[in-house]
């Protein structure tokens, strides 16, 4: 992987920015960083002053784990493209009604098998699950025994996470192609995405003109570059801006 920010690197971006090319992040942990609570993610500031910024530049997207509604609730009015949440799932379009049995169902069996489990919850987003555990005294045997019951449910694909466990329907597309699509709908020649997690690789593993960043170095990424920590998406936009402003002198 080669860091995006080093003086080697900023010939990738500068190329980026004589095409029209869409820029797409994820939320939690890329735009925003980690917390103990998922409600209480918040974009800094002057994140948020720089993705509003970036938006009259470039076509922006949000691909996130996230329930649509959550994101869109949680970007201070800073208006995007669009905004996918449930991994690639859910957009303003999607039949929500059409999987809500499934995932109703799938939530009652994992509170089920794990209501006596210290610090593991279940977060339900309509679409997906996301079965945490950051709070737990016991986090491996707690993400042993998540993955165990979650494997047996129906009709289920199960990934992990930072400290959490997803569970989505296993038809249901993912981020890579939604973040195809988008680039199809709006007609970009090239893709900048950054993301921070295994929900990510999907979206990192686009073919074509594509740019993927990860958010922390990982040997076994299909992202090759990244930035050392979720602090530098501020720099990454502020870099961004400068080329787009470059390119019209």
């Amino acid at each position: 992987m080669q860091y995006l920010l080093s003086r080697a690197s900023r010939s990738i971006l500068k190329r980026l920015a004589r095409k029209p090319i869409l820029c797409a992040f994820d939320f939690d942990g890329t735009l925003s960083p980690i917390v103990e609570r998922p409600d209480r993610a918040r974009m800094r500031v002057q994140t948020r002053k720089l993705l509003r910024r970036l938006t009259a530049v470039y076509p922006c997207v949000i691909v996130s784990g996230r329930a649509r509604a959550d994101v869109l609730g949680k970007l201070g009015g800073v208006k995007v493209a669009r905004v996918i949440g449930n991994h690639g799932a859910e957009t303003e379009s999607t039949a929500r009604k059409r999987r809500n049995r499934r995932v109703a169902q799938w939530n009652a069996a994992l509170k089920l098998g794990l209501d006596n489990f210290p610090g593991v919850w279940v977060e339900d987003k309509g679409l997906s699950l996301a079965v945490h555990y950051r709070q737990s005294p016991q986090k491996a045997e707690a993400r042993r025994r998540i993955f165990a019951l979650a494997r047996t449910l129906e009709q289920a694909r199960v990934f992990g996470g930072k400290q959490v466990v997803n569970v989505v329907m296993d038809k249901a597309p993912h981020k890579g192609e939604a973040l195809a699509a988008e680039r199809n709908r709006l007609g970009c020649s090239g893709v900048l995405y950054v993301g921070d997690d295994e929900n990510d690789e999907d979206a990192f593993s686009l073919d074509g003109n594509i740019v993927p960043v990860r958010i922390g170095r990982k040997r076994r990424s299909h992202a090759r570059y990244y930035l050392r920590t979720q602090a530098e998406i501020d720099q990454l936009l502020e870099l961004l801006l400068l080329d787009a402003a470059a390119r019209k002198i």
